[in-house]
């Protein structure tokens, strides 16, 4: 008589693993693209947030602030720790992006870049906004005062 053996043979796990490795191979791409999208969204929100962080602290103070870590947290806030956005944001990088403040002349105006901290892995496009409070974007170079604003 014959024994018969439970379980699978080396060919239908080879189809298994095979079939795995296909569904991979078209996943990752997408999962990828949704992650830099996800990080693009996140860094147009935390310009907003530093946008309506700014006017607060000129309102307060007469000023913008002279650096991004101005506007960070505190338990008793002042001009040189605000309160007015997360300790995150306010070492300057978050999300795969990395942010450049810098302060205009004598305080009144200010300029803020976002780049991917990785290009083309963390995100493709480039952020800017300054004291006008609109928000551009570039997907080939770096975002400045002439890029297209986002919608």
């Amino acid at each position: 008589m014959r024994n018969k053996q439970k379980g699978f043979s080396l060919i239908e796990l080879l189809i298994v693993v095979a079939i795995i490795l296909i569904i991979a191979a078209i996943a990752i791409p997408n999962l990828l693209r949704s992650r830099m999208a996800a990080n693009e969204a996140s860094a147009v929100g935390s310009l907003r947030t530093v946008n309506t962080s700014e006017v607060a602290y000129f309102t307060t103070y007469g000023s913008y602030s002279t650096t991004l870590a101005n506007l960070g947290p505190s338990s008793t806030p002042s001009s040189t720790a605000a309160d007015l956005i997360d300790s995150v944001l306010a070492t300057g990088a978050k999300t795969g992006y990395t942010f450049t403040y810098a302060p205009g002349t004598s305080n009144l105006s200010y300029t803020l870049t976002a780049q991917p901290a990785t290009a083309g892995v963390t995100g493709q496009r480039t952020f800017f906004t300054d004291s006008s409070g609109v928000i551009r974007a570039n997907a080939t170079g770096t975002a400045d005062s002439a890029s297209t604003p986002i919608s």
